[in-house]
């Protein structure tokens, strides 16, 4: 069956409110080489595309300005140099732009494979939160069976990731999270316990539950005022891994007590990084977590579905912050 010349997108008209994200009529790609097409049945929707939306995440040099970092579908047309995938197969994968559409193009290295008996809606939940904890809390972060692991937002895409990936390599986790319902979803994904930062300290309910010790590795986007609180909770050769800054990137350190608890902060943005670095990560995530998600023993979460004409609706409902898990947009 030939492919049409045209699809249907979602364009951010100017920056602004949900409003501004249109259905429009624009040209299918063509995959370059090294690309593969996918025609997109799931898109995942995140708080990067909210950013972009507004003003404030510009996609990188020679990306699509549509929104959208994570497709699932099928694989219809493939640029020279390619090996995997071949037509006909069925992808998910990270791309730097372009989600938001029924066709899409995807850097074959950063494609993955979806395991069978998993729907499109559950894999299109998956690259940007596995590549993004992956890269953060096991890179960068180092964390080790045995050790003891926070994540905040842990009721997130992000979150709700992390606790799963962080149990089954064999930490010890906590989450905070805004409601208690969201605190009882995070402890049935895997969390010891998770702690409702609204009504909770919870450097103070943290170090009571680990008696006084504290936690080896944190990842948290929340920055500000949290930075300095997360720092105290930090064991001796503790990490920090800092993914976003919902309250601030200006922050006051104590350098005396992060040298002298040999304490590391680092942190990382995933978007602009090459097509190589992605997919090393990619490859990482095929060897040890397509096995875990092919077993059961990790799940995308998913907590609402919308029509890819509904985007504004999907943006809408992420930002009223009541979900638990990922929003994704389908495409029939």
């Amino acid at each position: 069956m030939p492919l049409p010349s045209h699809m249907t997108a979602i364009e951010i008209r100017r920056p602004g409110g949900p409003e501004m994200l249109s259905p429009v009529d624009r040209p299918v790609p063509v995959p370059a080489a090294g690309e593969v097409l996918v025609r997109v049945r799931a898109a995942g929707v995140n708080r990067p595309d909210i950013l972009q939306r507004q003003g404030g995440y510009a996609p990188p040099p020679g990306a699509s300005d549509i929104p959208g970092l994570e497709i699932a579908g099928e694989v219809v047309a493939v640029g020279s140099g390619v090996g995997w995938p071949a037509l006909g197969d069925t992808v998910m994968a990270l791309v730097a732009g372009g989600g938001y559409a029924e066709f899409c193009v995807a850097p074959a290295p950063q494609c993955l494979p979806i395991p069978a008996g998993m729907s499109m809606v559950e894999a299109g939940g998956i690259p940007e939160t596995f590549f993004t904890v992956w890269t953060n809390v096991f890179d960068r972060g180092r964390l080790q069976p045995g050790e003891t692991f926070l994540v905040h937002g842990g009721a997130s895409g992000i979150g709700t990731t992390a606790i799963q990936l962080a149990r089954q390599h064999g930490a010890r986790v906590f989450a905070t999270a805004g409601t208690v319902e969201k605190c009882t979803a995070c402890e049935r994904l895997g969390a010891g316990k998770a702690f409702n930062y609204r009504t909770l300290d919870f450097v103070q309910a943290v170090k009571d539950a680990t008696q006084g010790q504290g936690v080896d590795v944190i990842l948290d986007m929340v920055g500000g005022d949290y930075t300095a609180r997360n720092l105290a909770l930090l064991r001796e050769e503790g990490r920090l891994v800092q993914i976003a800054f919902l309250r601030g990137a200006k922050v006051d350190i104590d350098l005396n007590a992060l040298m002298r608890r040999r304490l590391t902060l680092t942190g990382s943005t995933l978007r602009p990084r090459s097509v190589g670095e992605k997919g090393a990560i990619a490859t990482s995530l095929r060897n040890r977590v397509l096995p875990w998600l092919s077993a059961g023993q990790v799940r995308s979460v998913i907590h609402e579905t919308f029509p890819l004409r509904a985007a504004a609706a999907a943006h809408t409902a992420l930002e009223a912050d009541r979900h638990v898990g990922k929003i994704v947009l389908e495409i029939t």
